[in-house]
Formats: structure tokens, C-alpha cells, sequence
């Protein structure tokens, strides 16, 4: 039975977890807390993954190791670097493949807006700049290496305009303030699709030795994305407005989220589209249908409403 090991137990994690263990593969999951889904082909450890060592020894015999950690937004600077790097390291020493899950950070504001697998990593901003340098690393090192990259996310417990606007919005019967152009085209990617990109790609020499764009539905607005919200849920619609871009810039001279949002915004303020089709056509893969994700958020925010009842 092929054993493999993923760093992170979030939305990405979990369900590149159960995919892994569909396919009848044991899986090792890391995580401080010793989190992660029940089953009994998932082993779940607690351990701090910057720890190169330790995390060498829990990866030993491990066909791949998946970097779906998440951590604290404001302090990239400071928490990436241990955490790929040690992820580096046993790799390095084991000879597992390193599948990462990325972002569009890396190419920073594009004209037009529209992202391949082929636009150059042009980000000026500390994020971008993280993500790049943790890429390009990742390449120099020698190691099997694939990066997995998507858009914002839709998917149950994914933080999300979901998560952060709509739906506590829709929990109180108020207006949503978006941080966005509202109406202007915008790529979501499902969880689910990013999870199985990642454990098709790890498994696939073809893919090893760079990044590619995991297949997400059409563009589409948040105006536009509330609505499909709303016919597959069921859910009361509520007043959708957009928030001036310069309140999240002026709340970031004092709040360090609205800060590390701010440097972000041009993904919202703008086109934002990722094209997928290199993808796409090396691999086979197709994005899900996105009332299919949606359905998911949906049956989400209601299991946790009940539970806070």
C-alpha cells in the first residue's frame, strides 16, 4: 500500500486526504494539533513542521509529500520560510515528491487580467515575493517537485468571499460589502478540483518541474456568483454592495489583516482569470460544475448554523 504524507489539514488537505484514501493509499497527516479527517487509512500526527527532522522521519517510505499548509496570513514573511523549507528537506532526503498548493500571487497584477501557466512571475508585493522565492527554491533543490496553482476558493469550509462576506451577511439579514468590483469577471476554484490536481499531478512525471493552473469553471462575477448562490441554496438574498477600495487600504494603517488584504486587493479591483488550458488538455482534467461547489458551501453553512443553534 503506498503511503503518503500531507503537511496541513485544512479544506486543501482533507480533501486531498479522502482522495488519496478513495484510491485505497494510507495517509500521514501533519499538523500542530493532530487534526484531520477520522478514517482508518489516515494517521494523524501532531508535530511542528518546520521541525526538518521530525518531519524527514514521518515521511520516510512516503511516495509524496503535500504542502497544504495555511499559515497565519499577517506573518508569511516570518512562517514560510522554516515551514517550506523543512518541507524541502525531507524530500530532499527521502526522495518523495513535493506537491505544493499554490496561488496566482506570483504573477502579481497582469494586464488584462488573464493568467497562464506560462506568465512570468512578476509580483513586487511580500507576499508574491514569498511565493515566488518558495517556488524557485523548490526548483533549485534537485527534489521532484510539482506546484499546483488556483484562484480563490469555493468549497465547504474555505476561506472564501464566502466566508469573509456573503454568508455572514446572509446569517443576518444585512447588506454584503464586498471589497471588489462587484461585476467584473473573476476565476473561483473549487477545493475539490485543487485536490485533485494536486494528487494526479504528484503521481504524473510529466507534471514534475513546474507549475501548472487547476481546471476552474468560466469567470464569473460576485454579483453574478451570489446569484447561482442563492437559486442552488435556497438562501434569502441580500444587498450586495461594493466597498470603496481606499476603507480596506485606510483600516490597514491600523488593522494587520485589513493591511495584508489590502496589498491583495488588485486581484478583486479588476479581471482576475485563470486560464487552465495547458492544463487541461496535458492531463484530462475538467473543472466541476459550479453549482456543484456552491450546493457544497450551501450544505456547509447549514450544518454550522445548526451546530451554533
Amino acid at each position: 500500500m503506498s503511503h503518503h504524507v500531507i503537511v496541513g489539514a485544512g479544506p486543501i488537505g482533507s480533501a486531498v486526504a479522502h482522495q488519496l484514501v478513495d484510491q485505497g493509499k494510507s495517509v500521514r497527516m501533519v499538523t500542530r494539533s493532530g487534526s484531520g479527517p477520522e478514517h482508518p487509512l489516515i494517521e494523524r500526527v501532531a508535530a511542528d513542521a518546520t521541525d526538518a527532522a521530525k518531519l524527514t522521519e514521518l515521511t520516510r517510505g512516503a511516495e509524496a509529500i503535500y504542502n497544504c499548509a495555511n499559515p497565519k496570513y499577517t506573518q508569511w514573511e516570518a512562517l514560510w520560510p522554516p515551514l517550506s523549507g523543512a518541507m524541502l528537506t525531507a524530500a530532499r532526503e527521502t526522495g518523495a515528491v513535493l506537491a505544493t498548493t499554490g496561488n496566482l500571487y506570483v504573477y502579481g497584477p497582469v494586464p488584462g487580467g488573464r493568467m497562464t501557466e506560462r506568465s512570468p512571475l512578476a509580483a513586487t508585493g511580500r507576499k508574491g515575493r514569498v511565493r515566488i522565492k518558495m517556488w524557485q527554491e523548490a526548483l533549485a533543490s534537485g527534489v521532484r517537485t510539482v506546484e499546483v496553482r488556483g484562484a480563490d476558493y469555493v468549497g465547504a469550509g474555505a476561506a472564501s468571499i464566502f466566508s469573509a462576506v456573503l454568508l455572514p451577511a446572509i446569517a443576518k439579514g444585512r447588506t454584503a460589502w464586498a471589497p471588489a468590483d462587484i461585476d467584473a469577471p473573476h476565476t473561483f476554484t473549487y477545493t475539490g478540483d485543487m485536490a485533485r490536481a494536486l494528487v494526479q499531478l504528484a503521481a504524473d512525471e510529466r507534471a514534475h518541474g513546474r507549475a501548472w493552473h487547476v481546471p476552474s469553471p468560466a469567470p464569473i462575477s460576485i454579483r453574478e456568483l451570489a446569484q447561482r448562490y442563492y437559486a442552488v441554496s435556497g438562501a434569502k438574498p441580500v444587498p450586495l454592495r461594493p466597498l470603496p477600495r481606499f476603507v480596506m487600504r485606510t483600516a490597514g494603517l491600523a488593522i494587520p489583516m485589513a493591511r495584508e488584504m489590502a496589498e491583495m486587493d488588485y486581484q478583486f479591483y479588476a479581471p482576475f482569470i485563470m486560464d487552465s488550458t495547458e492544463t487541461e488538455q496535458t492531463f484530462g482534467l475538467t473543472p466541476t460544475d459550479l453549482d456543484t461547489a456552491l450546493r457544497e458551501v450551501a450544505a456547509d453553512a447549514e450544518a454550522t448554523a445548526s451546530r451554533t443553534m
